[in-house]
């Protein structure tokens, strides 16, 4: 089975493609030729992951999958939330945005958040949404040097780690993406087999 993965992020493609093993051929936009913008204007990581993959299947035919990704932390109101990429600005600088967040927690002693992806799935114009939630909190400085966004300063509940300081196949594991991508792995092999 060939799937599009909406995206231009090449981490967020290494992890998958990771996760998916062999089973499923993954084509970036790149292998697609795709060189829109592709549009995020919704007001939820649900709307957004939706809009991504059905800009794709509308315009190239091809059975795509799109995800959105938020932190969402307590003390801000789920902030960032859909805004996550951008919190500090358009520029869609992760040292930025990591700083801003550990400014507005300054002196804030309740540190729980949670990383949230919704992953949109569109088979032959249907679509079906997996979701993958890992809680933890916010730590008060960066650590760690692996991962993208806002890894370094975000602790995962199951470890004592950020996920900038987790191997790439043991986050996998436990992270949102890895689990909304489990998800969607299963429904695919199910797909298969039927």
């Amino acid at each position: 089975m060939k799937l599009v993965f909406a995206t231009n992020n090449q981490h967020k493609l290494q992890e998958i493609k990771q996760l998916l093993g062999d089973s499923i051929e993954l084509l970036s936009l790149n292998d697609i030729h795709c060189t829109d913008e592709i549009p995020e204007n919704q007001e939820t990581l649900e709307g957004n992951a939706a809009e991504k993959s059905f800009f794709i299947f509308n315009k190239y035919g091809l059975n795509c999958f799109a995800d959105d990704t938020g932190l969402e932390i307590e003390a801000l109101n789920g902030e960032p939330g859909v805004y996550s990429a951008r919190y500090a600005g358009e520029e869609k600088s992760s040292e930025k945005n990591m700083n801003l967040v550990l400014e507005k927690l300054d002196k804030i002693k309740n540190r729980k958040a949670r990383f949230r992806t919704v992953i949109s799935l569109v088979i032959d114009g249907h679509e079906t949404q997996f979701e993958g939630i890992v809680n933890g909190q916010i730590l008060e400085e960066k650590r760690g040097i692996t991962g993208f966004g806002y890894d370094p300063v975000f602790q995962p509940e199951e470890s004592n780690l950020s996920f900038a300081e987790i191997p790439m196949d043991e986050k996998n594991k436990i992270s949102h993406r890895g689990r909304a991508v489990q998800k969607l792995v299963e429904y695919l092999i199910q797909l298969k087999t039927e």
